[in-house]
């Protein structure tokens, strides 16, 4: 990886909250959570990712795995960059060090498909993530779960764009 420090973070999952869906990324060791707003089309990916969803025809995200296995190459990590106007910025990182740009989303379902990590710029969990507070007993941490299973956008004060606000 480049000097940029990054933080590894698990995909939570997904939620739907009226016209809006968001994929939560959880900073385990600073208990935050970075929730980033996704198309329906994308929250159904990494949903059906997530849960080991086979479709009898690959879809997108299965078809560009495909088609890296197929050319040799392998998924080393997801890296969500950059924050800009309210936008996250993704690359794929490959194991021979090339770097492809991509949505955020799409970098998500691609890595839960390759079992690969995903990895948050330092500067966007600062910017975008938001404290929980997560305690060692297993009553909170199941309690923590079920939060969130059940968190909806409307949990979040999101502006416009979908990143939250820093000031508040």
């Amino acid at each position: 990886m480049d000097e940029q420090a990054w933080v590894p973070v698990e995909v939570v999952g997904v939620r739907a909250a009226g016209e809006e869906t968001i994929v939560l990324l959880l900073d385990g060791l600073d208990s935050l959570v970075v929730p980033i707003v996704v198309g329906r089309g994308e929250a159904t990916a990494i949903a059906s990712a997530q849960a080991g969803v086979v479709p009898p025809r690959p879809m997108t995200h299965d078809l560009l795995r495909n088609v890296l296995r197929a050319l040799g190459g392998h998924l080393d990590r997801v890296e969500i960059a950059r924050l800009e106007q309210g936008v996250f910025h993704a690359a794929l990182v490959l194991a021979d060090g090339v770097r492809v740009d991509s949505r955020a989303s799409d970098a998500i379902a691609l890595a839960l498909r390759c079992g690969a990590p995903v990895v948050c710029s330092a500067s966007v969990v600062g910017a975008a993530g938001i404290e929980v507070q997560v305690t060692a007993s297993e009553r909170d941490v199941a309690e923590f779960r079920s939060f969130l299973e059940h968190v909806s956008a409307d949990d979040f004060d999101l502006p416009a764009g979908g990143a939250p606000d820093p000031s508040t």
